[in-house]
């Protein structure tokens, strides 16, 4: 069953509000303490002000609602301990359509934005206060329960209008808004902020639905300090100068965490008819080289397969290092992290990925982040569909092949029994608790059998079971059908079907067999040891793998040179092994020839040095992401001789995917003292989320008899770690630095 699509009514007779057809209520979302099944969402107006000095967002924010039953008379929305609600009240609202507002912004000591209405001649435009109270919910976010009128009418529209502050308090509970420095972006010349909503961050930009089974448009007003551009994942989008405020309107309903917002010194260049890039200026040139022409072509191929792109533009945000992921699909403005800027091929995959995003995961949700294979499998099948269709199958197939190599080896490390490797993942309702972590789950009690622990955070889920493990299960579907075009077909009519709405496994399921009745006739869903029910709840390995055979020929060489360095004689082995230039190779080949060499360390010294004595000045040309493998292997190798280059790389690193598994991995061996002497002279320049991790990871890696590393007030407690978006947790649940696993081998662009 889809989940209700809380979008704008049709504008209507004013009166009575009318009873409209029965609707299915949103699929419930233990990850949520809102009341959502209880109140239809049509819109949501935000008026924001950006107060960087202060690391400060004072925001008003009007909920336009409709209660779905008579004896609704508390709201419950989700928030978070970042939130200070200044007030709340409530407002009678017209049956036609959204209520809209203006906001005005007066000085900082005299609290939020007020929002002014402009009422019809004779309308009731009372506002009175309501009482209100949050309470913890999990270690990620607070309720806030809001009393309503007990005169309020089922399916009568009414407005809630919040005032509050959200500020920059990891001491008491991390917000998800990002506040960096100047000093802490490329151009060193103003402050930048942003926010990251997946899975349940929002509530600490503005109190919600958190959930996304609950879709509405919304508006938002900003103002921020001269010369600071602002952006939001909205539709339509304007600056008026007189007023010094940026106005965005999102047409589509989107989920709560889908509302994104970026503000900093960032300057547009066209690449395409619709689409431009957005960067600081010194990363424009670079960014429009990168992609111009490309994503027009990437957006008509995914056209040609799924239907026509519904979002209008599709522009993109290069942001600084300290973003905590790859990147992030938001509608019309995708964020990217600008450190992949460097790595061609790992741009390329990671951009087409957030263009599949624009039908699998944004137009049609998975209603509960226990499906979010719905989003992200989907997104990941259409993602090589597209690359094939630009690129080759043979380019397709080492991509899959790297990423299911690194599925592999997370299988290696939380064991095939682990309860996050099933596709639904079975969540707890939430209770105030502590924090978990996805290296619990590789002890596994019989109290977690079924599902993980009361609490976790759904941001902690995002792993590669989620992406590869879902597209084996969706390549597998295409496989029954034949021709994959049938399957693109099937696709197509899916979206269709469901767009703008949240949907479970279910109804993909249930569409998939009414679309192929030959499929349904058969039994397919019901195969022995293929069973659809064994591919969503069985755990460990996907059931049934793709055929990589049409990249063999990108692939053997890999395998070939992997071969020849773990074979005897050495001498013999490294002489074959220098004829082949692996300068003329992908990308994705030397990433997966140095994987496979990591997965065999430690090495023999002398193949460490046979190895560096070939490649390491070669690979020190490369991109970051080949540049991290080889020096993870001069790292787990103890190879003294090259760990100058180590340190050049930490010195010229500020990203977080390229700074922690080289700690952790230093912090594992006999290496903490170089490890420290390290982040000591590079702390400054890290953001300080990640200056708290790394602080972490050494802490634990010196043992738990030593000095703390820096001063208390900049430690995290455990729980305020793991709640921290760039605590471990988020590398893969939280691991130990002795982890095999880091971030890098986990495609993080949500």
């Amino acid at each position: 069953m889809a989940a209700q699509c809380c979008c704008r009514k049709a504008p209507g007779a004013e009166g009575a509000p009318a009873r409209p057809p029965p609707e299915p209520p949103p699929a419930l979302d233990v990850a949520s303490a809102s009341s959502a099944q209880l109140f239809r969402l049509r819109h949501l107006q935000l008026g924001l002000e950006l107060r960087p000095e202060a690391r400060e967002l004072a925001g008003c924010l009007v909920l336009e609602l409709c209660a779905l039953r008579p004896s609704a008379r508390a709201l419950v929305l989700d928030a978070h301990p970042a939130l200070r609600l200044h007030s709340v009240s409530f407002r009678r609202a017209s049956a036609a359509s959204e209520s809209p507002c203006t906001f005005a912004f007066p000085a900082p000591e005299l609290g939020p934005p007020l929002p002014a209405f402009a009422d019809a001649p004779g309308a009731e435009s009372a506002i009175c206060p309501l009482a209100f109270r949050l309470d913890p919910f999990t270690d990620y976010g607070s309720s806030l329960t809001v009393t309503l009128p007990p005169e309020l009418l089922a399916h009568q529209p009414f407005q809630v209008i919040l005032r509050y502050t959200s500020t920059d308090a990891p001491a008491v509970s991390p917000t998800l808004i990002w506040w960096l420095d100047p000093e802490l972006t490329y151009g060193n010349a103003k402050p930048f902020v942003f926010t990251q909503g997946h899975s349940v961050c929002n509530r600490s930009f503005f109190p919600c639905f958190d959930t996304p089974a609950v879709k509405c448009t919304y508006s938002a007003v900003v103002k921020a300090p001269l010369g600071v551009q602002v952006l939001m994942s909205a539709t339509r989008s304007m600056y008026v100068e007189e007023e010094g405020v940026y106005h965005f309107h999102m047409e589509h309903p989107v989920p709560a965490y889908l509302v994104a917002l970026v503000a900093g010194d960032l300057k547009p260049a066209d690449i395409g008819p619709r689409s431009r890039v957005w960067a600081e200026p010194c990363l424009l040139p670079t960014a429009t080289s990168k992609l111009s022409g490309a994503v027009e072509e990437w957006l008509s191929a995914a056209e040609r397969l799924y239907g026509p792109y519904m979002w209008g533009r599709y522009d993109i945000v290069f942001l600084p290092p300290s973003f905590p992921i790859v990147a992030m699909e938001n509608p019309c403005l995708t964020f990217i992290i600008s450190s992949i800027l460097e790595s061609d091929e790992f741009l390329v995959i990671d951009v087409i990925h957030e263009v599949a995003h624009s039908w699998f995961g944004n137009a049609v949700t998975n209603a509960t982040w226990e499906e979010m294979w719905l989003s992200e499998g989907l997104a990941t099948y259409a993602q090589r569909r597209i690359t094939t269709e630009t690129y080759g199958a043979a380019f397709t197939c080492l991509e899959t092949a790297f990423r299911l190599d690194a599925l592999h080896r997370q299988m290696r490390l939380l064991g095939e029994d682990s309860p996050v490797s099933k596709l639904q993942v079975k969540l707890e309702p939430a209770s105030y608790c502590p924090s978990f972590s996805m290296q619990d789950t590789a002890a596994s009690t019989s109290s977690c059998i079924l599902g993980v622990p009361a609490g976790v955070n759904p941001s902690h889920l995002m792993n590669l079971f989620t992406y590869e493990k879902g597209y084996c299960f969706v390549y597998y579907l295409s496989q029954l059908c034949g021709e994959p075009q049938r399957f693109d077909d099937f696709l197509r009519a899916y979206v269709e079907k469901y767009k703008f709405t949240s949907v479970v496994a279910q109804d993909l399921l249930d569409s998939f067999l009414s679309f192929f009745p030959e499929l349904k006739e058969q039994s397919v869903d019901c195969r022995a040891g293929l069973e659809f029910e064994r591919w969503l709840n069985a755990t460990g390995p996907p059931l049934a793998e793709p055929d990589l055979s049409q990249g063999s020929s990108l692939t053997r060489p890999v395998e070939a040179l992997f071969q020849l360095w773990t074979a005897e004689p050495l001498e013999q082995a490294a002489a074959s092994a220098s004829a082949i230039d692996i300068s003329k190779w992908r990308t994705f080949q030397t990433a997966l020839f140095l994987d496979r060499l990591l997965d065999g360390s430690p090495l023999p010294q002398e193949v460490v040095m046979s190895l560096s004595k070939c490649y390491s000045s070669l690979l020190d040309s490369m991109n970051a992401e080949i540049r991290i493998r080889w020096l993870q292997i001069v790292v787990r190798n103890d190879y003294y001789p090259d760990l100058h280059r180590v340190r050049r790389f930490l010195e010229s690193q500020m990203s977080r995917m390229y700074t922690i598994p080289l700690y952790e991995d230093l912090c594992t061996g006999a290496l903490k003292s170089f490890a420290l002497e390290v982040f000591y002279q590079t702390q400054a320049r890290l953001h300080p989320n990640l200056r708290r991790t790394i602080q972490q990871i050494l802490s634990q890696g010196l043992g738990p008899s030593a000095e703390p590393i820096a001063e208390p007030s900049t430690e995290l407690g455990s729980a305020e770690a793991d709640a921290n978006p760039d605590s471990p947790a988020l590398l893969l649940g939280d691991e130990a630095p002795s982890s095999t696993i880091s971030l890098r081998d986990v495609n993080v662009s949500a």
